[in-house]
């Protein structure tokens, strides 16, 4: 039976209209796949970053999405601009920042084997997001907010992020958590353990896998009792990535065990930003919640089969014609 919170959250996702916090980046992906990069005479460019690549993936699925973030003012920056409106993401809250900011870059190859992706960081402007940028923010359109974690690994992004969690709160909005921790974003394992954990604490559905879970506890082998425990407290909605192995998703006295549906994956990044739009948009269209993991589990088998990760994103048609050919998910 669901209780108040979970009614909340669930009410909030069914709006179909998310605000989105974190990063807008290039990807740039060698070609053709199989090839290595330093090999590579020719690559494609599209849209990156964790929090785009979602919003990108809710609106291929028939959601609205809002991103809130800052981009350099440049080429680069205006490119992201470009391909987030391509996709339908909303950028009214995209803000340009000059100077010596840029834009985080992403240079990988689809292959699984010695899979190289080379990200840059440096100066990265989605960091430069303030509290007066969310401020700025008109929550009322929109039905629950999301951020994956690397909005808290610097600042004024960090301030700013739990800033829009307040927001949301104050506004009635859910909070869902994507924990995406990245090690190169933060400037020591200690900061990211302490301010992931109290941005878990502040979430109402809370994604991750079991490295992530294992990272917050302080302890690998007590991944699954941190997913466990954060869903106790509060009440919150926690679902625990096991890669192959599927997923444990905590729901009040739920446990819920989903499998994978297994695909020749020509790369391994974009899984988890799928994952969260097949699950968000899968709980909007009213799917009940395993059926809504296992909606977010075929779309991130798409995008791993597929080069690029916005690009590689499935529309309502591709996850039919998908889930047509693979009606039979392993068990979880």
């Amino acid at each position: 039976m669901e209780n108040v919170s979970t009614q909340r959250l669930l009410t909030g996702i069914r709006q179909k209209s998310f605000v989105i916090l974190g990063r807008a980046g290039m990807d740039m992906f060698a070609h053709p796949p199989g090839v290595k990069s330093e090999e590579a005479e020719v690559f494609h460019a599209d849209l990156g970053g964790s929090s785009a690549n979602i919003g990108v993936g809710l609106c291929k699925l028939g959601c609205a999405a809002s991103l809130v973030t800052s981009v350099s003012d440049d080429a680069v920056g205006r490119f992201c601009l470009n391909r987030l409106k391509h996709y339908g993401v909303d950028t009214r809250y995209v803000r340009a920042v000059s100077g010596e900011f840029r834009n985080s870059l992403a240079i990988y190859e689809s292959r699984i084997e010695n899979f190289q992706n080379v990200i840059y960081r440096n100066g990265a402007a989605d960091f430069e997001v303030t509290v007066e940028d969310i401020g700025a923010v008109d929550l009322s359109p929109f039905g629950a907010l999301v951020t994956a974690g690397t909005v808290f690994a610097a600042e004024p992004s960090r301030t700013a992020t739990f800033a829009g969690f307040e927001a949301a709160k104050a506004a009635g909005l859910p909070v869902i958590f994507d924990i995406d921790y990245r090690p190169y974003s933060w400037p020591s394992a200690e900061i990211a353990a302490d301010v992931l954990s109290r941005a878990g604490a502040a979430s109402d559905m809370i994604v991750g896998n079991d490295e992530e879970f294992g990272f917050m506890a302080g302890d690998m082998s007590k991944s699954l009792e941190k997913a466990q425990s954060l869903a106790e407290k509060d009440a919150r909605i926690v679902i625990y990535k096991m890669g192959e192995k599927g997923a444990i998703t905590f729901a009040g006295d739920q446990q819920i065990h989903t499998g994978i549906y297994p695909v020749d994956a020509i790369k391994p990044n974009g899984a988890g930003d799928s994952f969260m739009a097949g699950l968000l948009s899968g709980i909007a269209e009213g799917l009940a919640l395993r059926d809504a993991v296992l909606r977010g589990s075929a779309c991130a088998a798409i995008v791993v089969s597929k080069p690029g990760c916005a690009p590689a994103m499935p529309d309502h048609a591709h996850l039919s014609a998908f889930l047509a050919e693979n009606p039979n998910p392993t068990e979880g």
